[in-house]
């Protein structure tokens, strides 16, 4: 999962050239990186030393090791705030990357200062409630500003928008849930690893199969006419009858009777769209042309 969603969003990013894609692209591959360090070390490291050393050492150990994971998940989450505040409109400011970057490596100095002078503290409890609180609120931040973008034309559709948030809002409860019940069960534990990965594989491989991904490109992102839509994705006249009639809630039946065509050729004229404007079905066709400015 964590290689197909970096080769996904690699290929979006050489595809479309955009920032966007490039932010993504990061995002997995910090996330991921977490994943593989952070929580499958800790895996690795029990398996491998505990019959070596004492108890209290190997918890010391697996404690440090997840700490030092942790800078990969901040950069993950700004990743994540980022990709989803461009897309919504939102500039990019670097005085809040450097507060946003500031105040979640001084939490995790914090953490690490009462995890190394304080036995009464918890750490993994410590560690597992930081991560929750936190992916709580950053997943919500991406979510709420794809869900309210700042300007009224955002830079995707807005049915991608409201499927992107719900997806990153599920993706995070899907994986603070077993967390929040887990103490030792190795099952729960299989639970989150596994919701982690897949949660997080999400975004490229929704943005690469799922999406209206015309207007991801930097000219789809712009207001098009109806006519400058059709020149744009080498409509033919015939085909350009059939989006219209599409549109009007026609079905090929109908199309077929009232353009004096057979309904074999609506067929084909149909899927030679969808082809060409990448979409799958009339649902996401119909949507894009809501989006011209005349029809």
């Amino acid at each position: 999962m964590a290689a197909g969603g970096i080769v996904l969003a690699s290929r979006l990013r050489n595809k479309y050239r955009s920032e966007i894609f490039s932010i993504l692209l990061y995002f997995q591959v910090f996330i991921f990186t977490f994943g593989f360090y952070g929580i499958w070390g800790q895996v690795v490291i029990t398996s491998f030393l505990s019959p070596y050393i004492s108890g209290d050492l190997l918890m010391r150990i697996t404690n440090i090791s997840i700490l030092l994971g942790l800078p990969f998940l901040i950069f993950a989450w700004l990743m994540l705030v980022q990709f989803s505040g461009i897309i919504s409109g939102k500039r990019k400011n670097n005085w809040l990357i450097f507060w946003f970057l500031l105040i979640n490596f001084a939490v995790i100095f914090v953490a690490g200062l009462l995890i190394a002078r304080t036995s009464e503290i918890n750490p993994a409890a410590l560690i597992k409630y930081y991560f929750i609180v936190m992916n709580c609120l950053y997943s919500v931040i991406a979510a709420g500003l794809l869900l309210f973008p700042v300007r009224k034309k955002s830079v995707i559709h807005d049915y991608d928008g409201k499927v992107t948030s719900l997806a990153i809002i599920f993706a995070m409860l899907t994986q603070i849930t077993p967390l929040l019940f887990y103490e030792s069960q190795v099952y729960l534990g299989l639970i989150f690893i596994f919701t982690f990965f897949a949660g997080n594989t999400f975004l490229p491989v929704y943005l690469t199969y799922g999406t209206l991904l015309t207007v991801f490109s930097e000219e789809g992102a712009r207001d098009l006419s109806f006519e400058e839509f059709c020149r744009k994705f080498e409509i033919s006249a015939r085909e350009t009858d059939i989006i219209r009639e599409i549109c009007n809630g026609l079905s090929n039946k109908e199309i077929s009777d009232k353009l004096f065509i057979s309904l074999q050729t609506v067929k084909d004229h149909t899927h030679r769209i969808y082809i060409k404007t990448n979409v799958k079905s009339r649902v996401q066709l119909i949507n894009i042309v809501k989006e011209m400015k005349r029809l």
